[in-house]
């Protein structure tokens, strides 16, 4: 069965980013899912079920952590690896993230090699 990654930013040119980034990943099967808004994330990670969701936390109709809470501690998906991604770095927000259940919390802007770097190793590809 193909892994999945779920790529969710309300700013295409974020996404594209993520996607070009991740891209070398498609070669060991990885397949890519994109919403543009939390609530559309939300749908997708029910029906597709995704190893890993980049989502970003400020977005139209239900933000990021509003959707990793319902994904991590309302509908229990534990088996989906959510990395928030934000521009607020602050410890009060990473600590949100947390309460939330974030696995990761990474600031913008990121760097590529990480975003590469944590897909492989939560994905398992060597």
């Amino acid at each position: 069965m193909a892994q999945k990654i779920l790529i969710v930013d309300d700013e295409a040119h974020i996404r594209m980013l993520i996607e070009q980034t991740l891209e070398e990943l498609e070669d060991e099967g990885v397949e890519f899912i994109t919403a543009d808004n939390g609530e559309k994330a939300l749908h997708l990670i029910q029906s597709e079920k995704p190893n890993l969701v980049f989502l970003d936390v400020m977005m139209p109709k239900m933000n990021g952590m509003e959707v990793c809470h319902k994904v991590k501690r309302e509908l229990g998906l534990e088996g989906v690896f959510i990395i928030l991604l934000t521009a607020k770095g602050q410890e009060f927000d990473r600590q949100k993230g947390q309460e939330v259940g974030a696995d990761v919390y990474m600031t913008k802007p990121f760097d590529p090699e990480m975003i590469l770097e944590k897909a492989r190793q939560v994905l398992a590809l060597s």
